[in-house]
């Protein structure tokens, strides 16, 4: 039976909350004692094994333990209680560009960063090119790093970290750095990590990527495990179990801004017939209704609508820019009917999103964030993803 790659066993980690400071000796001579402060327990006998190879998944919300765990497993921490042994090189995607100094150039930082990272310099010299390809940095990569916008930051320790070749991967939420193409790189990598067969470690608020990306997911819950197993398992207990809280904030969770000369007065979301419906059965018809007014005369406004998942991920968008029926002039009431004919997705709650720009969508007249919310029923439950697509399974002895 082979070792594991990852194994943390009876694992503590405690920090001390002061509720004031002796900022000198005197003070704390004179006070006769030390400032006083409350043990807080950020991890609570967590126990978790990680096989060679494996994807695990940690999710939990704000304040879990999650990247504190992840602090444990690379040795920034030190855990109070319990052991924690890795077998192998590793490598953590946390704070990327941490390390960097501001003076040197872009170059000077690869050999900086790599170094910090175990990496000799005849190793970097072999991956130097490949380094800043993939972060897309040629034109800058001996600008001072002082000059760098905080994305190409990223980037470029995405990049330094990643070409370490690690056989122990951790990330804890930066696949979510850079624009979408740099996105789309950064998750084509971690795909080629489990491909290779590397152990990889993944913190992330976004249950749609901990599905795609984990065979395994880890619950964590106030510094406790409350559940681990198959991701699809994890997923629905924890979104189940956190249904009551989104329904209680769902009212904060409805927030507007804009400047208010166009705005929009009201929502309602309707099956085939025109009827409200707030809850529909996978690949049914929706239609979207909304009542418009403008104080002002505005040319070309775009109306925009999306659909987002309950952990704020993306699903669809559409605006009236590729539609015939655009508006010419807004400058009164108006009506606009966005009809979908099948919504093909995964059960699930959903949220609707819609906002009235210019012509440019520089300007938000008016921005209505979850204004609406759908229950999507009757999709597969052991299927994963956001999007149900109807197939079929046929599995026979192959004749010889």
């Amino acid at each position: 039976m082979s070792t594991p790659a990852i194994r943390v066993e009876s694992l503590w980690k405690n920090f001390r909350l002061y509720h004031e400071r002796n900022r000198y000796i005197k003070a704390a001579m004179l006070r006769g004692r030390r400032a006083r402060y409350e043990e807080f327990w950020a991890l609570h006998d967590v126990n978790l094994t990680v096989e060679q190879g494996a994807t695990v998944g940690v999710i939990g919300s704000n304040g879990s333990g999650k990247t504190t765990l992840l602090k444990c497993l690379t040795g920034i921490y030190t855990p109070d209680r319990g052991s924690v042994d890795i077998n192998g090189n590793i490598a953590a995607l946390l704070e990327l560009g941490a390390g960097f100094h501001a003076e040197l150039s872009g170059t000077e930082n690869i050999y900086l960063n790599g170094s910090i990272l175990g990496m000799s310099k005849k190793e970097i010299d072999s991956k130097f090119d490949s380094i800043v390809e993939f972060a897309g940095l040629e034109q800058f990569i001996d600008t001072p790093v002082k000059n760098f916008s905080s994305g190409m930051v990223v980037r470029l320790g995405f990049s330094i970290a990643t070409h370490v070749e690690p056989e122990v991967l951790l990330i804890d939420e930066i696949l979510a750095v850079g624009d979408q193409a740099f996105q789309r790189k950064s998750t084509e990598k971690i795909e080629q990590f489990r491909r290779d067969g590397r152990t990889i470690l993944v913190v992330s608020h976004s249950l749609g990527l901990v599905q795609q990306l984990c065979d395994t997911v880890v619950w964590l819950e106030k510094g406790h495990v409350k559940m681990i197993g198959p991701a699809s398992d994890v997923i629905a207990e924890y979104t189940g179990n956190t249904y009551g809280n989104f329904a209680r904030e769902d009212a904060s969770s409805k927030t507007r801004w804009g400047s208010g000369d166009a705005q929009i007065t009201q929502v309602a979301t309707l099956d085939v017939n025109e009827q409200p419906i707030d809850t529909l059965t996978s690949g049914d018809e929706i239609r979207i209704r909304m009542e418009l007014n403008s104080h002002i005369r505005i040319e070309s406004p775009v109306l925009r609508v999306q659909l987002e998942t309950m952990s704020g991920e993306l699903v669809w968008s559409t605006s009236t820019q590729r539609g015939t029926a655009t508006l010419r002039v807004l400058d009164g009431p108006a009506v606009a009917l966005l009809q979908i004919p099948s919504l093909p997705l995964s059960e699930g709650t959903y949220y609707v999103s819609m906002s009235i720009t210019d012509a440019t969508g520089t300007t938000e007249f008016d921005h209505c964030q979850h204004w609406a919310k759908i229950h999507v029923v009757g999709g597969q439950l052991n299927d994963g993803g956001v999007i149900a697509l109807p197939s079929t399974w046929s599995i026979g002895r192959q004749r010889t």
